[in-house]
């Protein structure tokens, strides 16, 4: 059977449209004003957190009109729909030491992940540490964490597209689609 209009199936769970293209386009955008305007005499390093933030970093930092530095990590703690309650973390890039940081994150919901990375970055030395997420449950934090510049505050339910996915499937949908 297929799904309706505006909606999307991964494996036996329905998805609908939440927040369009245009809507997201226009946030990231907003977003990348913000920063410009408040790190327009630094050189910014974004750190982007794999897998999910790669969509929304390009998107963000072209929106960035100042010369920055990029790289990547990897952080995990979900799998399927629910969080494992550990956080996985690869290797940081070199040389942090210094430089003003802005976390790129797709989504926060319990904090479990940023807080621990925080803490774990605070040992590479950088000069600051900004986090910028596009996506922020504000009702599902249960951990205190540092949340510079947010996109959307979202309920506490599960969503997929533009980087997010359900199993590895749905990153690559221009809108925000959330289960059914």
């Amino acid at each position: 059977m297929k799904p309706a209009p505006n909606t999307v199936q991964i494996g036996d769970r329905i998805f609908s449209v939440y927040i369009d293209e245009q809507k997201l386009m226009g946030r990231v955008r907003e977003l990348g004003v913000q920063l410009s305007h408040d790190f327009k005499d630094k050189t910014p390093y974004f750190l982007m957190i794999l897998k999910g933030s790669f969509v929304f970093g390009a998107d963000l930092i072209r929106a960035y009109d100042h010369a920055c530095e990029t790289g990547f990590i990897q952080l995990s703690s979900y799998e399927g729909t629910a969080s494992t309650g550990t956080v996985k973390r690869g290797q940081f890039p070199d040389n942090l030491a210094g430089k003003d940081i802005i976390i790129v994150e797709d989504i926060i919901d319990s904090g479990l992940t940023m807080n621990q990375f925080i803490t774990d970055l605070k040992g590479q030395n950088p000069a600051s540490i900004t986090v910028v997420s596009l996506f922020v449950k504000p009702e599902a934090i249960e951990h205190d964490v540092q949340i510079d510049y947010r996109g959307f505050d979202i309920p506490n339910a599960f969503i997929v597209g533009y980087g997010l996915d359900l199993d590895e499937i749905g990153r690559n949908y221009r809108q925000i689609y959330q289960l059914v």
